[in-house]
Parts: C-alpha cells; sequence; structure tokens
C-alpha cells in the first residue's frame, strides 16, 4: 500500500486541482464560470490551481471573446486524462490493498 500512496500524483492530489480534473474530464470541457460556481471557488485561486495544471501539462485553454468579453476554456489533455487515470487507479489499489489486510488491523 505505501507504494500506492507514494505513487499519488502531487499536482492531482491537491482538493481544488482534483475538483478541476474531475469536472473536465466528467464534460470534456468546461469554462472558467462553470468552474468556479461548481467548485465554489475564488477567480483568484481558481486561477491559480489552472495555471499549475497548464504548467504541468493537464490542461489547455482556448481563450477568445464572446459578445466583446473575454471567455476561456478549458480541456484535459491528454497527458492530464492519463494522470487521472492513474491516479485513479493508484485509489483503486489502495482501496484494494486495505480491503485484502482485513480488519483488525488498528
Amino acid at each position: 500500500m505505501i507504494e500506492s500512496v507514494k505513487s499519488l500524483d502531487e499536482i492531482i492530489i491537491q482538493k481544488v486541482r482534483l475538483g478541476i480534473m474531475s469536472a473536465l474530464m466528467a464534460r470534456g470541457e468546461a469554462d472558467f464560470r462553470f468552474l468556479k460556481d461548481t467548485l465554489g471557488v475564488t477567480d483568484g485561486n481558481l486561477s491559480i490551481h489552472l495555471s499549475k495544471l497548464e504548467e504541468a501539462g493537464y490542461v489547455a485553454s482556448r481563450k477568445e471573446f464572446v459578445r466583446k468579453k473575454p471567455h476561456t476554456t478549458y480541456t484535459p489533455t491528454d497527458a492530464g486524462r492519463a494522470a487521472f487515470h492513474a491516479y485513479l487507479t493508484a485509489l483503486e489499489r489502495i482501496v484494494q490493498s486495505a480491503a485484502q489486510t482485513g480488519a483488525g488491523h488498528d
């Protein structure tokens, strides 16, 4: 189980970034406002976490103007999808390992 815990992605493990990746994986893409409203975070907080995901190569952004207002849409990259699936696999291994260890090990 220790190896599975060590294999958890340091970028994705943070709760806001995990929420962003989960939303993007479920929807395929989402705009800034949707992510902000869904996750209940501030503009600044969301911007910081989106930047970290972009720097890691997990998220791509597309900026355009809609009715003369800036509109940014985010999508998971292939690397982001792979990292998210690897994260879920590591969590599954932790759960399976704990279940196999059995009860009574406090």
